[in-house]
């Protein structure tokens, strides 16, 4: 399981490459582990960056983007959206940009797990619950009875809000677009 989290960077380019608009996010993420505001000019940066690390150069006379870009020891899927635009007065073909934060599984329960204040035994039970296993099988694997994982489920429910396993399910992988 894969999930991605936290605000994603956005940057819209024109058809040169060079940025148009961006948000805070992007400059975070591009930046690391350099601070935001300590980047002057932005967009010299921003285009240098773009070049250097969001590019494949493949000598393919369209621009294409990487897929996945590497922050620190964060991981990010980088996805380029080709929009036709008329940009004061020039008409062209504009990328927008998007950076979404990857988490494996086990990165996005830790999260969440701190999120909710949830117990070790009940991080356990909810990764177990992820995999598509019964209670019985979640029982079988932890070595606890089945009554004790529906307590822990239960705990689970109460901590996160939500009245059905389902709703635990659907808490950690978001709404469905």
């Amino acid at each position: 399981m894969s999930m991605v989290m936290g605000e994603p960077g956005f940057i819209l380019l024109d058809e040169t490459l060079h940025p148009i608009a961006f948000n805070p996010a992007a400059i975070q993420i591009l930046a690391f582990p350099n601070k935001p505001e300590r980047i002057k000019p932005v967009n010299v940066f921003l285009s240098d960056k773009i070049r250097s690390s969001l590019l494949n150069h493949h000598g393919k006379s369209d621009p294409e983007f990487v897929r996945e870009y590497r922050s620190g020891s964060r991981r990010y899927l980088c996805r380029a959206f080709r929009l036709n635009c008329n940009l004061s007065a020039r008409t062209g073909l504009a990328i927008a940009v998007l950076l979404e934060r990857h988490m494996s599984g086990s990165e996005s329960l830790e999260e969440l797990a701190q999120q909710f204040d949830l117990t070790g035994r009940e991080s356990e039970t909810v990764s177990l619950l992820l995999e598509g296993l019964t209670s019985k099988e979640i029982a079988n694997r932890m070595n606890i009875s089945p009554n004790t994982v529906k307590a822990f489920l239960r705990l689970v429910m109460v901590k996160m809000d939500v009245s059905t396993r389902s709703g635990i399910v659907g808490k950690i992988v978001g709404p469905l677009p």
